[in-house]
């Protein structure tokens, strides 16, 4: 695939703020420890969950988490191939 210069730098512009927020950086280190609901999230980072959700949500579209249904639940976990190569 290949991208027009401004999209590339929209996609690094995105990378880069998405790895640069605290929260969402504790996100990803929460999920390397396993897959986790986003109430699991809320209740052992101990944040809101609207606040969780947002940065889920970025993490998500960034391509580096990303989720299943269970049920009724989401779970989310890391987008391994991703993350692993940083």
């Amino acid at each position: 695939m290949n991208l027009s210069s401004e999209d590339r730098t929209l996609a690094y512009t995105l990378f880069f703020k998405a790895l640069s927020n605290r929260t969402r950086m504790a996100i990803i280190d929460l999920l390397r420890k396993g897959d986790r609901t986003v109430l699991e999230i809320v209740n052992e980072l101990e944040l809101e969950q609207s606040r969780v959700s947002h940065n889920l949500r970025c993490l998500t579209f960034c391509g580096f988490v990303k989720s299943r249904k269970e049920g009724k639940r989401r779970v989310y976990s890391l987008n391994r191939e991703t993350v692993e190569p940083l």
